[in-house]
């Protein structure tokens, strides 16, 4: 632990408070109507460069759609509107925007992450970060503990709330308190949430990321990711990091999620409403050893949603431990008919996995088990479909699943005394 920096720093302010409502400025925000054909939707500009008047001269602000795009512009704007941020940029991934933010840190730096982030996350921090020369320290409990972890070396603080996959909340604001007391930047990966729900920068965070390719586009038919902030001096340091790199997203892809964002509030409004009747269904059967979902006001963490999230919205994501092991697990997610296994999350159908074997195989048993993520962990990213459809769902396979793992003799291991409910 050391003294707090002679140079803490201090939350850069606010963008202006928009003038209108989330809805909104979702449809509108970086939409402006063509000013030669009076097209209410944007085109897609899928020109590599663009005239210059004169050497060094370009006719607009564009010069080369690697540096920067008409449509990729359009999309930045819409977001930062929506994260209450005065910048947004745009990036090939969610994980190249990891990468990207990483690579501001120079040899050498320290990092403080929450344990239970996702396997992209921990893999590019374990393998490719480190090999630059940046170390990261994971920890379970970062509001309790983050002042023992910090050195004079660390520079930043990464934070999922809510977590990958054990849907663990963290209170900003006092990770950001104590971070900037010792002049350490804060992100918080939004990606489980959406701007529609949580506002990390309000509570103190200095970059939010997202994984674009989930709640923000919707449709599971585009891969991109994003980081917002308020800094000049940020901007200047990914901007240039975003060119120099240069891992951007297509014009057509940065089009397609522009028109899915449109829509984020309503999807995200419905998902939760899903989410909150799968998760109840689930919490009362007796197939089920515990349900993590911050809408349910059995989640440890529960006055944190109520603080952080709209509405004390739980969203659409929760996860689940199934009685049976790991073949219940597996089988519950072969037996469901609306529910798809597959990875990723936040698009208008369901989704089902299991972690262990799926988006978090590449994390240590261990370390796994450490943050909760055990064999017979599910995962479940609800969409749009009707909740009575998907409770059914969920609760015929878990039926099924259970009762096959028994005939196999698997009965309750792997449960570790884990009360329904914790």
């Amino acid at each position: 632990m050391t003294a707090p920096s002679d140079h803490p720093i201090t939350t850069p302010p606010r963008a202006p408070s928009p003038v209108h409502g989330f809805g909104t400025l979702a449809v509108h925000a970086g939409s402006p109507h063509d000013p030669s054909t009076g097209a209410v939707i944007e085109a897609i500009s899928l020109s590599t460069t663009f005239e210059q008047t004169a050497v060094g001269r370009p006719v607009g602000e564009f010069e080369y759609s690697r540096s920067s795009n008409p449509n990729r512009a359009n999309f930045e704007a819409m977001v930062a509107a929506l994260e209450h941020a005065k910048y947004a940029l745009a990036f090939s991934s969610g994980s190249a925007t990891t990468a990207n933010i990483l690579q501001s840190l120079a040899a050498g730096s320290h990092v403080i992450s929450v344990s239970d982030v996702y396997g992209g996350t921990h893999r590019y921090f374990t393998q490719v970060a480190k090999a630059h020369g940046v170390k990261v320290t994971f920890t379970p409990e970062i509001e309790v503990d983050i002042r023992e972890h910090i050195t004079e070396a660390t520079k930043l603080v990464w934070i999922e709330t809510p977590s990958n996959p054990t849907l663990r909340l963290v209170d900003i604001r006092a990770v950001a308190t104590a971070a900037h007391e010792h002049g350490i930047l804060v992100v918080v990966d939004n990606t489980f949430l959406s701007p529609y729900v949580q506002n990390p920068l309000d509570y103190g965070a200095d970059i939010v990321v997202h994984s674009v390719t989930k709640y923000i586009n919707g449709h599971s038919d585009v891969v991109m990711g994003v980081a917002a902030f308020n800094s000049d001096d940020l901007h200047k340091r990914l901007s240039f990091l975003q060119n120099a790199i240069g891992a951007i997203p297509s014009a057509f892809d940065s089009w397609l999620a522009h028109r899915g964002a449109k829509t984020l509030h309503l999807r995200a409004r419905e998902a939760t409403v899903n989410a909150t009747a799968v998760a109840q269904a689930l919490e009362a059967s007796p197939h089920v050893i515990a349900v993590n979902y911050p809408g349910l006001d059995s989640h440890p963490h529960r006055a944190i949603a109520l603080k952080q999230h709209r509405n004390g919205m739980g969203g659409g994501m929760l996860s689940f431990r199934i009685r049976g092991g790991h073949a219940a697990a597996e089988r519950f997610c072969q037996l469901t008919k609306i529910f798809t296994l597959a990875e990723s999350l936040g698009g208008v159908e369901s989704l089902v996995e299991v972690p262990s074997s799926m988006t978090h195989a590449g994390i240590p048993k261990d370390q796994r088990e450490a943050v909760g993520v055990f064999d017979d962990l599910v995962r479940i990213s609800c969409g749009v479909e009707d909740a009575e459809d998907l409770k059914n769902d969920v609760l015929q396979a878990l039926v099924l699943a259970v009762a096959e793992a028994e005939k196999l003799g698997n009965g309750t291991n792997g449960t570790n005394g884990v009360t329904n409910g914790n």
